[in-house]
This record gives structure tokens, sequence and C-alpha cells, in this order.
């Protein structure tokens, strides 16, 4: 029995950084990446190492070129923080997992550091194959929670749920972090849009560029932590933009929807220190009259356009800087 389970990169749409805040967001998955986790019975419990945990190298070069890419971490941590985690879940709810040993290996080729979830889809895809190895259902929600704790528990990497909720579920998914719900059940509202209500999207990303997660959302954690009320103020105008999204989406009003998109980085150049090629890529896109805006934390925008024509200005102006875009498809 060979099992194999896929988990996709996400975007976020509108709201974020909000998610972390008792906010709202928007956000939606794509397959034109993917992560894979391959998991088959064996004697002795084995995880293989993949491309991010290279230990031979062609040069001084090559391994440079690699922890740019992939940090000095590289995937294995991320499983293993994975599979101790899930045991522990596992016990929590009675299950006894017995003495079933696996060997598991992954891979991803969603670009790394540019905000598209990379990490986390890695930990979906691995927790996919064990509930499938040891015939456990764990409903989307509480798996999106599951995800969050392998991440800011067991690896200490600052996060929040609407990545790991949108790899859960899928597809569109408006998301509420009320803090009432939050606080009683560990959970927020969450509601999938059909996928046909998106306006033709666009993503593109540097690929000369990553900006860490964990330092992009660390300083504004102590300010909001500390009552800031420039960072505090935000986390509640995010959450207003996106309840505004969720209505442009339902009625089909990409040009309301398109401003908003606009509006939420607008917000967000105002109060965060980024990086200048972050926003140059941002400007140039703009320049084209699309709209545009961060998918995560840095690295890759998404935005809105009109049609083909304007979609070819958006290539011919973003190619040159180094840029790749993409037309992602919604799953």
């Amino acid at each position: 029995m060979i099992i194999r389970c896929k988990a996709f990169p996400r975007a976020g749409l509108v709201g974020n950084p909000s998610d972390g805040y008792f906010g709202r967001t928007i956000a939606f998955t794509f397959d034109n990446f993917f992560a894979e986790v391959v998991l088959y019975p064996s004697k002795e419990l084995e995880l293989l190492p993949g491309p991010r945990d290279r230990t031979v190298f062609r040069s001084l070069d090559m391994l440079t070129d690699s922890v740019g890419r992939y940090g000095y971490y590289g995937g294995l941590r991320l499983i293993q923080a994975t599979l101790k985690r899930f045991s522990e879940v596992a016990r929590e709810m009675g299950v006894e997992l017995g003495k079933k040993n696996f060997s598991l290996r992954y891979f991803s080729n969603i670009p790394a550091h540019v905000g598209m979830a990379g990490s986390s889809a890695i930990i979906t895809a691995c927790l996919r194959a064990l509930m499938k190895f040891y015939n456990i259902e764990i409903p989307n929600a509480q798996l999106a929670n599951l995800i969050l704790s392998v991440e800011t528990e067991e690896l200490g990497i600052s996060a929040g749920l609407q990545d790991r909720v949108a790899q859960a579920y899928q597809g569109v998914v408006f998301m509420d972090f009320d803090r009432a719900a939050m606080e009683e059940t560990g959970q927020g509202i969450y509601e999938p849009i059909a996928p046909e209500k998106m306006p033709p999207v666009y993503i593109a990303y540097r690929t000369d560029l990553s900006e860490s997660s964990d330092v992009f959302h660390n300083d504004i954690r102590a300010r909001y932590d500390r009552g800031d009320p420039e960072v505090t103020e935000a986390m509640s105008y995010w959450a207003g933009l996106t309840l505004r999204a969720r209505d442009a989406l339902l009625t089909c009003n990409r040009d309301e929807l398109g401003e908003i998109l606009d509006a939420n980085f607008d917000r967000r150049r105002a109060i965060y220190s980024i990086h200048p090629d972050n926003l140059a890529m941002i400007d140039a896109a703009r320049a084209t009259g699309a709209s545009a805006k961060f998918t995560g934390s840095g690295g890759a925008i998404v935005g809105l356009f009109e049609d083909e024509t304007a979609y070819g200005r958006l290539v011919d102006s973003l190619t040159p800087m180094g840029i790749k875009i993409f037309r992602p498809h919604l799953i």
C-alpha cells in the first residue's frame, strides 16, 4: 500500500495579516505548485530526505544557493514535528497507533520564502498521509489548528490560522477569527466561497528575494500586544475590508474588489517596513492598471487584471525585473 497525499499553496486575497489578531481574511488555494508526501509500510520508521535536506553539493556556490532558498534546517524538521504532534493528538483522541511503521518521503515545488505557505503545505500533506495510514479522521477546522500547532508549538514559528484553514478546506475560504468564537472553541467561523465567483487573478513572485515570515510578523505582534493604536486600528481596518471583499465577490463587483486589494496593501505599507524590491514589484504591477497586494509575508503578490491585453502588460512589465507571473488554477 503506497499512500500519496498533496497539499497546495495559498494566496491571501484580502485581510491578511489580521488572521492572527482576531480579524478576517479571504484566501484561496491553487494547484500550479504542490507539496506531496509519499508513505508506505516498512519494518522501521524511516524519513527520507528531500531536496531541502541536501548534504552533498557540487560546489560552495551550490550550498550557498540552497541555504538561500531553503534556510539551514530543510524540510525534515517539518516532518518530524508533524509526526510528534500527530502522535500526541492521536493519544488525546484515545486512538492506539500500534507498532505500524512506515517510510516517508516528501517533495515540494512551491517557491520558498515568498509568502505562499510552502512549509504548512508540507505539514498538511504529511498529516493527510498519516490520517490515511492510520485511518483517522480529523475535521478540517481541527486539522487547521493541528497544522498551526506544529509550527507554533513545536518549531516556534510565528504564524496565524489563515494559511492552515485555506489548505485544510481548499478552494476559496472566507474566515472570521472572531474573538469570542476563538476563545470559546479555538476556531474561527469559516465559509467556503464558490471559486466561480473569483474574477481573473494573477500571482507574481520574485526569484531573487526572500523575507522571513517570523521576522516579518514579530515586531507587529509586539506592538499589538502593547496596544499600539496604529496596529490595532489596522487590524480592524483589514477585518472590515474583508467583509466588503466578500460582498464584492458574491455580487461579482470586480472593480470594487480591485480597489479593496489595493487599499489592503496601502495600509500595510503605512505601518510595515517593506523591502524596496517588494515595493517595486507592487508599483510595477499597479502601473499596468492591475491591483496588487502581498499574497502573504512578502516576495509574492496577488491582484486582479481586466483581460488578456492587461495580463500581457503585466508580463511585459514584471518579467524583465526577474519576476515570474502566472494565472493560478484554483482548487
